[in-house]
């Protein structure tokens, strides 16, 4: 029921037989990459090989996510949705010990791979919500790096995502804290002809999702009433640019960007993109109008829950 991969436990009482999600057989190149190669070599497979997931799930910027939150090495970390383990390395330098879940096997063993050098790692393979009551402990954090948004495709209930949070504010500490990185459906980008990072299309989370199922992303006003809703007593957000999957630089209300330097706007690798202005010229009128916050691309959340 577990394998040990380097210093890392591999769980699979919970995983199902199946993996339901997937970037298809280029995860099998990725885990070739990993058994193969050290995490020093990464950047320079990422520029041979010119492949979009491979950018994506070996990028070391990806750990820019949560390099600066305010997690030491007394904290337990829960990663739900840990993928192939981008975020994980990050986790386990800063914390005690980190328990991850993640549907996919070979995501899992991607992350076990790159991140076999780590003794404080735990991989729950399965369903979270099968996972969820049997979870070992409570944890000081918990973290949903592009987790949230999917949270119709396995909670069911009629909000799904305030039950999500609810759900996991359970297993917090005393005082503890959900991380939630998550694009802005009002982001810049969008505005200005990006496509929806999840299903295509121009406009998709503008418009507000008219006849789509299992994806949703949130404005801020909408996003800070659920958490709210769910039980937690503070919330800080944080803007992450030019988005939370590369991030450059993490703004926050106290440190918001000057005109002038918001001009790394053309990353956008995985999708067509119609450019219908420039995102650096609106951004700086956006800026003098104080309304960055609303336009950010995507937010990090820390939220508090009580003692």
């Amino acid at each position: 029921m577990t394998e040990q991969i380097g210093n890392v436990t591999v769980n699979y009482e919970y995983y199902e037989g199946q993996d339901f999600y997937s970037d298809g057989d280029v995860e099998d190149e990725i885990l070739d990459i990993v058994k193969t190669y050290p995490a020093n070599e990464f950047n320079r497979i990422i520029a041979d090989r010119k492949s979009w997931p491979v950018l994506y799930h070996l990028s070391d910027i990806r750990g820019n996510i949560l390099q600066s939150m305010p997690i030491d090495k007394d904290d337990e970390v829960l990663e739900i949705g840990a993928g192939c383990g981008a975020i994980t390395g990050t986790l386990a330098r800063k914390s005690k010990n980190v328990t991850c879940i993640d549907l996919s096997k070979r995501r899992s063993l991607i992350n076990a791979y790159r991140n076999r050098q780590y003794d404080n790692i735990e991989i729950m393979v399965g369903n979270f919500q099968v996972i969820e009551p049997n979870l070992p402990r409570k944890y000081d954090c918990i973290t949903l790096i592009g987790v949230l948004e999917y949270g119709a495709l396995y909670i069911k209930s009629k909000e799904p995502y305030l039950e999500f949070l609810s759900i996991i504010k359970k297993h917090l500490k005393p005082n503890g804290r959900v991380y939630i990185a998550i694009e802005n459906k009002f982001g810049m980008k969008y505005w200005a002809g990006c496509q929806e990072d999840h299903i295509g299309g121009v406009f998709k989370g503008i418009e507000g999702y008219n006849d789509v199922e299992g994806v949703y992303t949130f404005g801020r006003k909408e996003l800070e009433k659920i958490i709210k809703k769910a039980g937690y007593i503070e919330q800080k957000f944080y803007y992450p640019y030019p988005d939370y999957k590369f991030p450059m630089v993490i703004y926050s209300d106290d440190f918001l960007p000057e005109k002038g330097t918001l001009n790394k706007n053309n990353l956008n690798f995985d999708r067509q993109k119609i450019y219908m202005f420039d995102e650096s010229k609106v951004f700086d009128q956006v800026i003098d109008e104080g309304m960055f916050p609303f336009f950010s691309n995507s937010f990090l959340v820390e939220a508090k829950c009580g003692e």
